[in-house]
């Protein structure tokens, strides 16, 4: 529940700076959020199937800093690449 949780503000934060980085992917702030929010959850729930040894340590109940650290940059990541994939899609159909 915890990585979800990482995942997810990760994602938002993520997800509003890469909105405010440049003006072509902003969706405002709300909109920043939602999309980040989507994207740090997904892509924060893929990364552990592609590494497995983070998915091993979660379940064994020796998540380290470095799993953690892991969550935390794939779910910014996954909200910053989302909310840029739906910027540049809004300011193509406008």
């Amino acid at each position: 529940m915890e990585q979800i949780l990482a995942n997810l503000i990760a994602g938002a934060l993520g997800g509003n700076a890469a909105g405010k980085a440049s003006p072509s992917f902003d969706l405002g702030t709300l909109g920043n959020t939602i999309a980040g929010l989507v994207g740090g959850g997904v892509l924060g729930q893929i990364v552990p199937l592609v590494l497995p040894a983070i998915t091993a340590a979660a379940q064994s109940g020796n998540l380290s800093i470095g799993g953690i650290v892991t969550n935390l940059i794939a779910g910014g990541a996954g909200g910053a690449l989302l909310t840029a994939i739906i910027g540049l899609v809004k300011n193509k159909a406008a």
